[in-house]
Order: structure tokens, then C-alpha cells, then sequence
């Protein structure tokens, strides 16, 4: 189960320095949120590199869905660990989370010291305008691939009225999806095998068999009891005992246990994505600790939203201001570094002890009859769950200010007609443009529109 020499080349001839390479280009790309990033990790992975096949790689976004955390992260770490090993896993979500780390301390500092983001913020808003059109583009093509029969459209409009008008949780829907699919599978209905159905989907569907991995499992790959329980109780003891030695050497009220405590708390309960746990830890963060004042949580979403890497980041903003306005006896800034590296930390180890130990299992079910089912009829519900994603940004992209409606038991966002903000209307539509009509690159749309927002920001101040 162990990595080979970082410059060997695999039997599915990609080197790990290539994979490296693609990595560093999956998460300089990684905007938008959960959908954005999907749709840039499949175009990359999938339809440009060929690594893995769609089924594939449906299967390990299913089962990165049912984890809390981000399950972007979490597919970036289970493509890397079929690809490349342990190694490759580490190496492939480590970097996924590495540019927004980054991006935000830069933008923290700049948000502590002075109060704004200015031209920065000009940046982002052209990318988070251009990631628009890429998170459309994500739910047409992966729903026209897995959405091939008329039961799985009924799966997926179902899920898509749950969650975005009846708000219902998360995993209740994937669970529901699941134990339909499985019976369904189970029982031999044609609709939920994998490619089951009349549907053809638009383009070419890449196979299992003809992507580099190739549609075995890899020996790693393969379930390894006593592999298993060393790596967990390895990255058990990287999560857990730094937060027991900050317990044991400050104390329960000391402002590093307690961000220590509260975002391992965080890393275990947030199913469903950041925007499942954001309302509690504003409340908690604002109420409870005091790190946070009104209104800085959206200030951090803002941030979260139009820099690279999961959207659960926005967790590293709010452990940052937390220790800044809470220093102890340490200079402001260092403080809140050490605490932006501390929430960052126990937010994302878990998600590689979540990999690295239902993975090798969930890759021998791959050729389960009943599970296929349940993993057919789950990502159908899943594409319902992005396009809720991808109307949930389109609405704060394009309007400033969105408001809820209470019918019933439906809640409902509605725009403010009135915030509509043009440039970022303008951009998206010419994102939208040259991406649909001219099949211009994702970076290069990216660099279009990012260099936009600068000059439109320039031009307003």
C-alpha cells in the first residue's frame, strides 16, 4: 500500500511529477464552490487527461458526498490515492486546499489591518463571475451523462425541490436516494445500472476501460485491514493530539483550545457542505466566543466564495480574527496566524483519515449490482444538489442582496431585483459566451474576466 519513487512512472503511465502538475493546475482553478470545483476536476481528470473513466468517477464523488467535509477536497484525495498511492492522495489534497489557504491569510491580513480588500476584491469578483458559466457548464454535463433515463430525472428533480425549496438536510436526501437505487438495483430494474436507460447524454462518455487507470483495481487499492488501522490511528493522532496538548498546556478557555475544539467539532457534523454548518458558526462564533462582530461571517463567505479551494475555508477566517482580537501575550498578527493554521489544520486532516479508510472498500463494491443502484440513483440525486449550488451562487453573484420567502413549509430565495449588479451580469454572460459558443480555455476566460473585475473595480472608486 506503500508509494513508489516519486519519478516512477505507473502502470497507467502517468508519473507522479506529472500528477503533481495537474494538482497544482486543479487547484489554482478550484472557484465557485463544491460545483465549480467538480466541473474543473472533471474536465481536467476526466474528459482532458483521460486519468480515470466517468463511472468512476461518479463512484468516488458518491461516495465523497456521504462525508462531512468538503467533498471536493475529499475526490481530489481519493483520485490522487487511486492514481498515485498514499502519496498521491496527500500530495493531491494538500494542494487543493493550499492557493485558498493562501489567498485568504493575504486577504485576513489585509481585512484586520485595514478593514477591506480593496483592488484584490476586484479580482475575485471577475473570477466569481467567470465561474458562473464553468458551474452551468458542470451541471449540463455531468446531468446529461448521469441523468440517461427518466427515473433518474425523477431522482434528481426531486432531490433539487428538497433541498432548495423544502431545505430538507442533506443526507437524508443522499439516503433516500440511496436505499431507492439500491432496491431498485437489487430487484434488477434496468434503470438503475450504471448507463441503464435510453438517454445517450451529449458527448462522449469516457469508459472505465479506455482511461489510463483502467477499469481493475489497482493493488493498492484493494482493502487492507491492517493498512487501514495504521494509517487512521496515524492521522487520528495528527488531528486530535495537537488539540490535547493545546487542552493540556492552556487550559479549556484558552483561545487556541478552543478553536482547536470547536473546528474538529465542525470537521466531524458539517454533511451537506460549508452552507450546512455557516449559520451555526456565525452564531457561535459571534454569541458564544465573541470572535467574529455582525456581519464579518459574510465578509469571510465573501472571501471563501472568490478565492481557490473548498468554501469551507471560511472557517480559517473566522479562527483568524478570533485569536487576533484575542491574543494572549502574543503580537495580534502572529496570533492570528497560528490560529488561521490551527483551524485550517483540523479542518482538513480529517478528510484524508475519511478517504483513506472507507476508500479501498467503497473501489471493491464498485462492481456490486445493488450498490451500483444506490450509487446510480445518488448521483442523479447529487445533480440535483449542484444545481441548487449553482442557483444558490448565481442568485449571490448576480444580485447584492437576496431575499427569503416563506410559503408554507417552502422557503424560497428570491433576488432583490433592485442590487442587481450589472458588471457581474456582464461578465458571466461573456464567460458564458466564450465558453458555449467559442470554446475558449477555462484559464483563459479566468484571466479575462479576472483582469476585468480589477478595471471595473479601478473605474468605480
Amino acid at each position: 500500500m506503500e508509494g513508489k519513487d516519486a519519478g516512477e512512472r505507473h502502470h497507467h503511465g502517468v508519473s507522479f511529477g506529472e500528477a503533481v502538475k495537474v494538482w497544482l493546475r486543479v487547484a489554482a482553478l478550484s472557484f465557485g464552490g463544491p460545483a465549480g470545483q467538480i466541473a474543473v476536476m472533471h474536465r481536467i481528470v476526466v474528459d482532458e487527461k483521460r486519468w480515470i473513466g466517468e463511472h468512476r468517477f461518479l463512484h468516488a464523488l458518491n461516495y465523497c458526498m456521504l462525508l462531512p467535509g468538503p467533498e471536493a477536497q475529499q475526490l481530489a484525495i481519493y483520485i490522487g490515492w487511486l492514481m498515485h498511492r498514499t502519496l498521491g492522495g496527500l500530495v493531491a489534497g494538500l494542494l487543493f486546499v493550499l492557493p485558498g489557504f493562501l489567498s485568504i491569510l493575504c486577504l485576513s491580513y489585509i481585512y484586520a489591518a485595514y478593514g477591506s480588500v480593496g483592488i484584490v476584491a476586484g479580482l475575485f469578483f471577475g473570477l466569481k463571475a467567470a465561474v458562473l458559466a464553468v458551474v452551468v457548464q458542470a451541471v449540463i454535463r455531468i446531468g446529461s451523462r448521469a441523468l440517461r433515463n427518466n427515473v433518474m430525472l425523477a431522482i434528481a428533480a426531486v432531490a433539487f425541490v428538497a433541498i432548495f425549496f423544502l431545505h430538507v438536510p442533506f443526507p437524508l436526501i443522499v439516503l433516500a436516494a440511496g436505499i431507492a437505487g439500491f432496491l431498485g438495483g437489487r430487484f434488477g430494474f434496468a434503470a438503475f445500472r450504471p448507463g441503464g436507460g435510453h438517454k445517450a447524454g451529449s458527448g462522449s462518455v469516457l469508459s472505465d476501460a479506455e482511461s489510463a487507470l483502467g477499469e481493475g483495481i489497482p493493488p493498492h487499492a484493494r482493502p487492507n485491514l491492517i493498512w487501514s488501522l495504521r494509517m487512521s490511528a496515524a492521522l487520528l493522532a495528527l488531528w486530535l493530539v495537537p488539540v490535547a496538548g493545546l487542552y493540556a498546556a492552556f487550559g479549556a478557555h484558552d483561545v487556541f483550545t478552543e478553536i482547536g475544539l470547536f473546528f474538529s467539532k465542525m470537521a466531524v457534523v458539517t454533511f451537506g457542505g460549508a452552507y450546512a454548518a455557516l449559520a451555526y458558526v456565525a452564531q457561535e462564533a459571534v454569541q458564544r466566543f465573541g470572535w467574529l462582530k455582525p456581519g464579518e461571517m459574510l465578509d469571510g463567505l465573501g472571501m471563501a466564495e472568490t478565492t481557490p479551494g473548498p468554501l469551507i475555508m471560511v472557517l480559517q477566517f473566522v479562527g483568524f480574527m478570533g485569536a487576533y482580537r484575542n491574543p494572549g501575550s502574543l503580537d495580534p498578527m502572529l496570533a492570528a496566524t497560528l490560529a488561521a493554521i490551527l483551524t485550517t489544520w483540523v479542518t482538513f486532516v480529517p478528510c484524508f483519515l475519511w478517504i483513506f479508510l472507507g476508500a479501498p472498500f467503497i473501489e471493491k463494491l464498485r462492481g456490486n449490482v445493488a450498490l451500483a443502484g444506490a450509487m446510480s440513483a445518488i448521483t442523479a440525486a447529487v445533480v440535483g444538489v449542484i444545481l441548487n449550488l449553482a442557483i444558490w451562487f448565481g442568485l449571490h453573484t448576480l444580485f447584492a442582496e437576496v431575499a427569503t420567502v416563506h410559503l408554507g413549509t417552502l422557503r424560497l430565495d428570491i433576488p432583490v431585483l433592485q442590487s442587481a449588479v450589472p458588471a457581474a451580469m456582464a461578465l458571466s454572460a461573456a464567460a458564458a459566451i466564450a465558453i458555449f459558443r467559442f470554446r475558449t480555455s477555462v484559464i483563459t476566460t479566468l484571466l479575462a474576466c479576472a483582469m476585468s473585475g480589477m478595471l471595473w473595480t479601478l473605474a468605480v472608486r
